[in-house]
């Protein structure tokens, strides 16, 4: 993929890192990051009780594409297939 940062999930050690407040390379784990079938998310969101990703892809329906909880990390990820 010429152009683009591979998105790479996030490990035990990223969550650690995360929460020790130390990672270096957030900016590879969180955002927004496309593959050839859809697009990886992961946002931090403390304090939600749910997070999905909206746009033209589904409708703009915001119950469609849930992110799920990392452990208890505040961290919310998912892919999306189809999303550019």
């Amino acid at each position: 993929m010429t152009g683009t940062t591979v998105h790479r999930a996030l490990t035990a050690d990223d969550l650690y890192l995360f929460a020790e407040g130390t990672h270096g390379r957030l900016a590879e784990k969180l955002g927004a990051h496309p593959h050839p079938d859809g697009t990886s998310f992961a946002v931090w969101a403390p304090n939600a009780e749910q997070v999905s990703v909206v746009g033209d892809f589904n409708g703009w329906n915001a119950g469609s594409d849930l992110l799920e909880p990392v452990h208890s990390s505040g961290i919310w990820s998912g892919r999306v297939d189809g999303a550019r």
